[in-house]
């Protein structure tokens, strides 16, 4: 029989947490679900331990070192549920999770994606949310070009949307979820069961946000993606051009205090090619994404050729 929902939790080399978080889902009350464990290539014995656990319900694979957004696609092409749900290794679920939100799917029969509210916890005592991160539900898609406003391990979601939109982008080892989360947002309204539902773990060694430098050079390629898809206009347009300037304005600051000029010139000319990008797309914007991405795949030399200020795209010699 199947499952109504498939869990993905993806884990590298959190022993202890995951196993934590395993135990948070297998206690779900009232639920049907399959739980598939992905270990991202731990070297910490993560795979060793999980396998001790004798649950039917549950599947561990291991898979070579390719970060979240490759750890959590896996797990989804192997899902057969109608339904999945993420939940990081290093969170919690309450009991009713599952069973609270898998109701509120069905009483909502038009809804592709829902989440729960969340606690917050930081080096063990739990804190506050600013208001800017307050969950909410309807278009949250502007709000959420600032600020990530959808939590991998408080949403659900129909697996049809996931795979319509071709899952994480893997190039992304950062801010992946953010990525898709803007993906979905351009077109679909966000769910929420105002519970407090889900345990949000931070504050510990080895989080992602600590170790990977310079995040917002993943937030920069999202929004410049988005600025490519002739759907987005209006209001949407103009916000998502307008946060993609002040993000290439900060960067290139910070690339610039480094000494990193030819990289810090590019993003200045990103910044300034998202004035004519706000209107429509042109022929710049492919060559821009794709530089992003050269380099963020470390397939791009180091020195580059800053462009003039409107042609906004610095060529990098691969």
């Amino acid at each position: 029989m199947t499952a109504d929902v498939s869990v993905i939790i993806p884990t590298y080399n959190r022993s202890a947490m995951v196993l934590e978080a395993v135990e948070s889902v297998l206690g779900q009350t009232h639920a049907s679900f399959g739980l598939i464990v992905v270990d991202d290539g731990s070297t910490d014995g993560t795979f060793e331990e999980l396998s001790r656990i004798n649950e039917q319900r549950m599947r561990v694979v291991r898979i070579a070192n390719g970060g979240p957004a490759a750890a959590r696609n896996h797990g989804v092409a192997i899902a057969n549920a109608p339904m999945i749900a993420f939940l990081d290794s290093d969170d919690l679920w309450m009991p009713q999770k599952l069973e609270r939100q898998l109701a509120f799917m069905r009483a909502h029969h038009d809804c592709a994606i829902s989440q729960t509210d969340e606690i917050w916890m930081r080096g063990g005592r739990r804190v506050n949310p600013g208001l800017r991160h307050r969950k909410r539900a309807g278009d949250i898609f502007v709000d959420s070009l600032r600020t990530c406003l959808i939590s991998p391990s408080a949403m659900i979601m129909r697996i049809e949307l996931f795979r319509s939109l071709g899952g994480f982008n893997e190039i992304m080892r950062a801010a992946e979820d953010y990525d898709l989360w803007l993906r979905i947002l351009m077109n679909h309204p966000v769910g929420l069961l105002d519970e407090a539902l889900v345990t949000r773990r931070a504050g510990h060694p080895g989080q992602l946000s600590a170790t990977i430098p310079a995040i917002d050079r993943f937030r920069i390629l999202a929004l410049t993606k988005l600025l490519a898809d002739e759907r987005l206009v209006g209001e949407r347009r103009f916000a998502t051009a307008a946060v993609l300037r002040e993000k290439c304005g900060i960067y290139a600051g910070g690339l610039t205090r480094r000494g990193e000029i030819a990289r810090a010139k590019f993003y200045d000319n990103v910044r300034e090619g998202a004035l004519a990008w706000s209107e429509r797309p042109d022929s710049e914007l492919p060559r821009a994404i794709e530089t992003m991405r050269a380099m963020l795949t470390n397939k791009a030399a180091q020195s580059v050729i800053p462009s003039k200020a409107r042609n906004p795209v610095s060529s990098i010699n691969a």
